[in-house]
């Protein structure tokens, strides 16, 4: 049966770059041919396939071999990540951690070196700690703020560096080219979780970045249903590698999750723009309180990385934190028992809004992380603003009574 092209296969690079973000997600991945005429692609669930004679089945002749190599869900998945990614290929995997760790485990061997920003997010600290450690490679960690000045840190084994932009938490502006610069003259590898921004906002590969990593549970799910992750690799070659060591780990993602996630990814750019707005709006906002030291967000033209997110950004996420003016830990308590929209929870990217008390200096350990007070991650969701505001104001009460 001749199948016809998906629908953004039927243009060439050139007119796929000229769409926006936004008309590129509701384009891609959909193959009416695939889909039976439907708009999504439907949901693919096995294991076994049958190949139809045996010169077929040993030369393993059929768009798909077996169940832990892919099915067309997936598959349409990765197209829409590949999208809006402008790399060479995409891996999905399971959670937004294993997106973060596969790449290392597929750029890096025994007796390698690897930089790793001490804003990273904790979870794949404890990787490199722990796992890397025993498989006899060594990790360093780096002032997020190091930019060219990283080169000093190079050694003659280093192969690879990781970043996040913002910092996870303190949310730290790391000079991602300048960093891409050295690392490239030595022969690195630079890996970035861009998480924060998403491909819409931070284009990873045109700044060099070699490994775009996502958390596909945030923005691109939206939901707060699904743990998916994506890895992007900027090389073809980069990508044999990275598709070489997802299929030796059999990291197969569910059809049912890959199905949720392309369908958050159609209003993902909607979502980003309405919550970007909002969280800059409650940002300033929260600048004028008295109850706040100071509020951590790059796109803020106080923060020390707005010049960097100005220059290689093109939007923001609504994910930032504030530091508090001392306050005890039962005045802090007080704040966030009793909100009403913000609820206490550690992800982000969804649709509802969330508070999350934390502490950041106990796992620092290359920079020190001494804020004058509390500290609280925020993440706005798709609520009215004036009722944030409203609820956050109560909360502020709260903390004054308690205090």
């Amino acid at each position: 049966m001749h199948r016809k092209p998906a629908l953004m296969q039927k243009m060439n690079k050139e007119m796929r770059a000229k769409l926006s973000p936004q008309s590129r997600l509701i384009l891609t991945g959909r193959n009416a041919d695939d889909s039976f005429g439907f708009v999504n692609p439907p949901i693919v669930r096995g294991s076994t396939v049958v190949y139809p004679d045996y010169d077929d089945f040993m030369a393993r002749k059929a768009r798909f071999t077996y169940g832990t190599m892919g099915n067309p869900t997936l598959e349409a998945l990765e197209t829409a990540f590949n999208d809006i990614e402008n790399g060479s290929g995409v891996v999905v995997v399971p959670s937004g951690l294993l997106a973060c760790t596969l790449p290392l485990l597929a750029c890096l061997s025994a007796g390698d070196h690897l930089l790793v920003t001490d804003s990273v997010y904790r979870p794949t600290r404890e990787f490199c700690q722990k796992t890397l450690s025993r498989y006899g490679i060594e990790v360093s960690y780096y002032d997020p703020l190091i930019g060219e000045n990283i080169s000093t840190l190079l050694r003659k084994n280093t192969r690879a560096i990781m970043c996040e932009a913002p910092g996870s938490q303190t949310f730290e502006m790391q000079d991602i080219p300048a960093i891409v610069k050295a690392a490239h003259a030595h022969g690195a590898v630079v890996l970035m979780d861009n998480t924060w921004a998403t491909p819409l906002y931070f284009d990873a590969h045109a700044h060099g970045v070699d490994y775009s990593i996502q958390a596909g549970t945030k923005y691109p799910a939206g939901h707060s249903d699904v743990l998916i992750g994506s890895v992007s690799a900027r090389t073809p070659e980069q990508f044999k590698l990275l598709r070489e060591t997802w299929e030796s780990l059999g990291l197969i993602v569910a059809p049912e999750d890959a199905f949720l996630t392309l369908r958050g990814m159609r209003t993902m750019a909607l979502r980003l723009k309405h919550q970007f707005a909002a969280g800059l709006e409650i940002a300033q906002w929260l600048e004028r309180r008295p109850e706040v030291s100071c509020v951590l967000h790059p796109a803020l033209v106080t923060n020390p990385g707005y010049e960097l997110w100005k220059r290689d950004f093109t939007g923001a996420s609504s994910l930032f934190s504030i530091v508090l003016k001392p306050a005890p830990q039962k005045a802090l308590a007080a704040m966030l028992n009793d909100m009403t929209f913000f609820g206490m929870g550690a992800s982000w990217g969804g649709f509802e809004s969330l508070a999350l008390p934390f502490e950041a200096g106990a796992y620092r350990t290359a920079t020190s992380w001494k804020p004058d007070g509390p500290t609280i991650r925020l993440h706005i969701g798709l609520e009215d603003v004036e009722d944030l505001k409203k609820d956050l104001d109560k909360g502020f009460e709260r903390l004054r009574k308690t205090a």
